[in-house]
């Protein structure tokens, strides 16, 4: 015989010693929790019997109160079903009868002085209209038509069906020694990095990655040399931390080292993405990587590499990792899978020096004490078994196609407006403006036509800011890019300077 399954049971206070009856105590208990919603309508309920053991009491109030609940409509039964809240009571708000109720209830909430901390002010707005959809040009959205779903589906069950007691207990600080081994051969293999197992530690993304090592390497007001224009989210990560950034001018060959020993010579830190700027997109070069690693030794500061795409490159091989340069065990490097796989995994890496890894193993387990095992043994099976290089291979070949594809719809419709700049790697480009327009003004509007290009300004530390739209390609489907680059031409050539938002 098919059960109905069990309703949740909502927190309702029973006083055995209260002149009011047990019946009514329920009923109003039940009552409530519908008029303040936290009870909704076609919300099960929990039977009569599981509701009386799970309170104390007998059967008998349980079932006059429901009685009485049924009588007036805030409950329905269905034969066979169960008992529900009633469809018929509307969701958008409180009942007519039950506003003042809850107005007064409202009003005796008083808060006192709220204090927050400073940092949290300073971190750029997740509610940026060109972050909030999915489609043409939204950055990091990497292809997922692609993706081998079918294996991945079979390696999940796999694991989901016979996992092992040390995948289900607690893990490693430093993640799934499995997993590390496969990826330390992958990243010695196709990176060039120099590292071995033990000196890897296992991430929920290039920001958790951020966060451990701002956590292990920086105090408060450490000054950190940023990339001008750079990443806003190591930015932030870094605000939160506490420290002092310095913005330090890119250029054609990326970190322009002289500028950011002139400007804070004595840094604690450099953030870089040298093998793909972002997001302007150059590559910084040998004679700035050997100052680089020169500068860091000679002040003892450290180098955060971030290496988010460099798995895509369409007119040379990759380029290899600044840490396999590195002599004096000074790089942090790290790397992502959101971008060659899929944002939601949440699964990135850091490659640490060897004398820094207890300290990290330290801090990580203070913080979350280890990463999830699943996806991670998930992943040493799609490595291992050659699934990952043929997904690689594949969307490798289908960015190349969609990049050229942007470059022609823009040099067709825009050519005369904007120059194209960084279309050499990766899964985004820049479409710079010349002056007398706003790119934050653009962006605002192409939002509202579905065109997710952010304004180039938002890369920008400090006031003065070049004027672009930074156009994500990997998550767009080529044949649709023509369209979406006429639609995006007509809000450009609306966006000069006058027509929106001042500049930043």
């Amino acid at each position: 015989m098919k059960r109905a399954p069990s309703g949740i049971l909502p927190i309702i206070a029973v006083d055995r010693r209260s002149p009011v009856p047990l019946y009514r105590q329920v009923y109003e208990g039940y009552r409530e929790a519908i008029v303040d919603r936290r009870l909704r309508a076609g919300q099960r309920l929990p039977s009569t019997r599981s509701l009386a053991s799970e309170l104390g009491i007998s059967r008998i109030p349980i079932l006059g109160a429901f009685e009485q609940l049924l009588a007036e409509g805030y409950f329905e039964s269905r034969v066979g079903a169960g008992t529900f809240v009633a469809h018929s009571l509307p969701d958008e708000g409180p009942p007519p009868d039950a506003r003042e109720m809850a107005r007064g209830a409202a009003a005796q909430v008083r808060p006192g002085k709220r204090v927050v901390s400073r940092a949290s002010e300073l971190l750029s707005p997740t509610a940026a209209p060109w972050l909030g959809g999915h489609g043409a040009f939204r950055l990091s959205a990497p292809a997922l038509d692609p993706f081998p779903f079918q294996v991945w589906s079979s390696l999940m069950a796999r694991h989901s069906r016979n996992p092992t007691r040390s995948q289900l207990a607690y893990g490693d600080p430093m993640g799934y020694r499995p997993f590390r081994e496969a990826l330390a051969e992958y990243l010695r293999t196709s990176r060039a990095v120099r590292c071995e197992p033990e000196q890897i530690m296992v991430v929920s993304g290039s920001q958790q990655a951020l966060e451990l090592s701002a956590r292990v390497l920086l105090d408060p007001r450490s000054p950190v040399w940023m990339e001008e224009p750079g990443y806003a989210g190591a930015r932030d990560v870094l605000t939160m931390a506490g420290a002092r950034l310095v913005p330090v001018p890119v250029d054609e060959e990326g970190l322009d080292v002289s500028a950011g020993i002139a400007r804070c010579a004595n840094a604690r830190a450099a953030y870089v993405t040298p093998s793909h700027q972002y997001p302007l997109g150059g590559t910084l070069s040998a004679t700035r990587r050997l100052q680089l690693l020169d500068w860091a030794q000679r002040s003892g500061a450290w180098i955060l590499e971030d290496d988010y795409d460099s798995e895509y490159r369409y007119e040379s091989l990759p380029i290899s990792a600044l840490q396999g340069l590195d002599r004096d065990a000074r790089v942090i490097y790290i790397g992502t899978f959101s971008k060659v796989l899929f944002p939601a995994l949440r699964v990135g890496y850091l490659v640490l020096p060897a004398d820094l890894v207890p300290r990290f193993a330290r801090v990580r387990d203070a913080m979350d004490i280890f990463p999830p095992t699943l996806f991670q043994a998930v992943l040493t099976d799609f490595i291992t078994e050659g699934h990952f290089a043929r997904h690689l291979r594949k969307t490798r070949q289908l960015y190349r196609e969609r990049r050229t594809v942007l470059v022609d719809a823009l040099t067709r419709e825009l050519g005369g407006t904007v120059e194209v700049l960084g279309a050499r790697a990766g899964m985004h480009l820049v479409a710079a403006l010349p002056k007398g327009f706003q790119d934050r003004a653009i962006s605002e509007r192409a939002a509202k036509e579905g065109l997710w290009a952010m304004p180039l300004s938002a890369c920008y530390l400090a006031g003065d800011s070049r004027q672009g739209l930074v156009l994500g390609y990997g998550g767009t489907d080529a044949r649709r890019i023509p369209d979406a680059v006429r639609r995006l031409r007509k809000v450009i050539l609306a966006g000069r300077a006058g027509s929106g938002a001042p500049r930043r």
